[in-house]
């Protein structure tokens, strides 16, 4: 592999990291809203659950930001960036629980589809820290599309 097909990947998964900068904090601002506005039966079970879901999300965020820095690269750090750079939409504000809860899977499959896209090019960009740092991300979010996916009984 010649230096600069090594520089065009490594210029790709820095495009792609801050692409999942960009999603996390859309989705950061959006399961906050689930939090706040769940209503119904299962409003413990899931205000507790989407606190947990935002938690975990922001701290990938920094993650993945702070990987970036140290691959030299410019983590969008703005709204503004968040919602012209995402793939990720924005809570309407109209979802009931089911909607809130099939929403955040699709929006985690859609994750981790990047995930794996950033996984396959840093691999042969040979940056296995970023590799590896998605990889636990995935098994992570594949866990929580598995029990959000239980939790509808589907």
């Amino acid at each position: 592999m010649t230096n600069t097909t090594n520089k065009g990947q490594t210029k790709k998964v820095e495009e792609l990291l801050n692409l999942q900068v960009a999603n996390l904090n859309v989705l950061y601002v959006k399961i906050h809203n689930f939090h706040w506005y769940v209503k119904g039966e299962n409003f413990y079970t899931l205000h507790i659950k989407f606190e947990e879901l935002y938690n975990e999300v922001t701290l990938k965020m920094d993650e993945i930001a702070e990987r970036l820095l140290t691959l030299k690269g410019s983590p969008a750090a703005t709204l503004k960036e968040y919602l012209e750079l995402a793939t990720i939409q924005e809570a309407n504000g109209t979802e009931d629980a089911r909607t809130m809860v099939q929403t955040l899977i699709e929006d985690f499959a859609t994750v981790n589809e990047q995930f794996q896209e950033t996984i396959e090019l840093a691999d042969e960009a040979d940056d296995q820290p970023t590799a590896d740092m998605l990889i636990a991300f995935k098994a992570d979010l594949e866990k929580h599309m598995w029990m959000l996916r239980s939790f509808l009984g589907n």
